[in-house]
């Protein structure tokens, strides 16, 4: 029988129950087991495919084309477990698959209630994720803290399949605040209180995992053990640290996590195998030198809004032995009088970035500023990548410091430019409704001979996921490679363009995809890396 492993999490939000489970995972994976991440979402929208980047942080896209929550990102940057639309549950999706069975009469005239028929939903799609004959383990994240009214029906669903499955198949691994207050004393009262509440939804937490700012000594672990009928050996300290959150499969590894909850769960494995996570920690250490990437955005209030480029930019730089420092620009901040220069270049506060990436996006604010940093890259040599509308931006320059029209525009932002070089895909034009109408999941991109993501990726052919609208107007195709724009990049069909660059430059690289979602602290993504790379030597030529 496969085992289940249920993460909660109590106190306060943002404790970092997706680092947990995906360390958790990271570690069973070490010791030869396949491992299934699901993520549980209380919000009633369906996907996270309309949430503002604000609310909810990136839109996380998985091969199937599936908008879910960021902490997905995290399930893939940690672990190897396949992702889907299946591995992400939300009550919005629960309510709607109930009420679509109770309209077809599937109930038999019976009242539909939370219990049964919400729950039995909730514990039909975590069981379907288990029947993959593959997997061993399957962590399911609970999102929410426990006592949200939102979580309950989750926390029932979890209770409830705890009972069936049995302990020896299913766990329950409880996240929690040891905060640190006046004078340095750290108190256990909060961790107390949220494991009472979740005994009072049904659950008895095996494993505790204790937020704090430092490793917790013998005699607190004793005193939460007596307090929460949770074995001293089961309480473990998530602590602060300085250096990276891809230490901390290797700190849960030392307090012996994993071998806990094997134990719990009467599995045997091999020795784990850590030399990976190890290695990326012997780079991280190693770094020398430092390179200032801009990323120009739209959404630049919340750290989150551009998660999976962020840590992708992380990645690359430990390839490239090298410190990333993010430079953060609101891209508004480069329209009207602003001078490029002065926000991008030496004279700009902390001096001048040494590369520059544009991601996705949508609507209208900040794109004249975005078009204006990538002039600016293009003409001043700065290595420079462009993320889905980074790639557009790119165009869009391109059309009009190049070839002269200075009207050329997308059509989601100007529908009377003469000069539409980015437009609809021909079977979204008369598209109303926004959700879940995207070019949306992986798709196949070829690279032409001689272009630089073909050198970057080593290969022709790659797959890489998409979420945009719009597209390179193929009408503008002659115009822009005869002035000397490189398209590098089409689908297998030739149909459309996947990624442009500017020639003679040393990497001015723009795609229509979203390379982030797959790049990993133990293996960077190619595109990413080319960008450090560039920026390291553009250092590197001026020092």
């Amino acid at each position: 029988m496969n085992k289940y492993i249920f993460v909660t999490g109590g106190v306060c939000s943002s404790l970092g129950k997706g680092v947990a489970a995906s360390s958790l995972g990271a570690l069973l994976e070490s010791r030869g087991l396949n491992v299934r991440m699901v993520k549980c979402d209380p919000y009633i929208n369906v996907d996270a495919g309309t949430m503002s980047p604000y609310q909810h942080g990136e839109v996380y896209v998985t091969d199937d084309g599936a908008e879910t929550d960021l902490d997905l990102g995290n399930y893939a940057r940690f672990t190897r477990s396949p992702l889907s639309r299946a591995n992400s549950i939300t009550t919005g999706q629960v309510y709607d698959a109930v009420i679509r069975k109770e309209r077809e009469g599937r109930y038999l005239g019976r009242t539909v209630q939370v219990i049964p028929h919400i729950t039995d939903e909730i514990k039909g799609r975590i069981l379907a994720v288990g029947k993959d004959p593959d997997a061993d383990v399957v962590i399911v994240e609970i999102g929410g803290t426990v006592g949200d009214i939102e979580s309950i029906p989750f926390l029932e669903a979890a209770r409830q399949l705890i009972h069936e499955l049995g302990h020896k198949n299913a766990l329950s691994v409880h996240l929690t605040l040891i905060p640190e207050v006046a004078g340095g004393e750290i108190k256990t009262k909060p961790t107390q209180h949220s494991v009472k509440a979740m005994q009072e939804q049904g659950i008895q937490p095996d494993i505790l995992v204790c937020r704090a700012p430092y490793i917790l000594d013998e005699a607190t672990r004793r005193k939460i053990a007596l307090f929460t009928n949770v074995e001293s050996d089961a309480v473990f300290t998530s602590y602060d640290v300085d250096t990276t959150i891809y230490e901390i499969p290797l700190i849960f590894h030392e307090q012996k996590l994993d071998l806990v909850a094997l134990k719990k769960l009467g599995v045997e494995s091999r020795h784990a195998d850590l030399s990976a996570w190890k290695s990326m920690m012997d780079r991280f250490r190693a770094r020398s030198g430092k390179v200032r990437i801009g990323i120009v955005g739209k959404y630049m209030d919340l750290n989150d809004s551009y998660k999976s480029v962020y840590e992708s930019l992380f990645h690359a730089g430990l390839d490239c032995s090298v410190e990333v420092e993010f430079v953060q620009i609101d891209s508004s901040r480069l329209e009207g009088e602003a001078d490029p220069e002065a926000v991008l270049g030496e004279a700009a506060a902390g001096g001048a970035v040494h590369g520059v990436l544009v991601p996705g996006g949508f609507g209208q604010r900040g794109i004249e500023g975005m078009v204006r940093a990538a002039e600016w890259a293009r003409v001043h040599g700065v290595p420079y990548l462009g993320i889905c509308l980074g790639m557009q931006i790119m165009v869009i320059e391109w059309g009009r410091n190049v070839l002269g029209w200075p009207d050329a525009d997308s059509t989601e932002f100007n529908q009377d430019s003469k000069h539409p070089v980015v437009s609809l895909l021909e079977e979204q034009v008369d598209v109303v409704n926004y959700g879940g109408t995207m070019r949306l999941g992986s798709s196949v991109t070829v690279f032409e001979p001689g272009s630089k993501p073909l050198a970057a990726y080593g290969e022709k052919t790659v797959h890489e996921r998409h979420r945009h609208r719009y597209e390179f107007a193929n009408n503008y195709r002659s115009e822009m490679t005869e002035s000397g724009l490189i398209i590098a990049g089409l689908t297998s069909d030739g149909s459309l363009v996947e990624a442009v660059e500017w020639p003679n430059h040393p990497w001015g690289v723009g795609v229509q995809f979203h390379p982030e979602f797959k790049s990993k602290p133990v293996s960077a993504h190619p595109l990413f890396r080319g960008l450090i790379a560039a920026a390291r030597d553009r250092v590197l030529q001026k020092a």
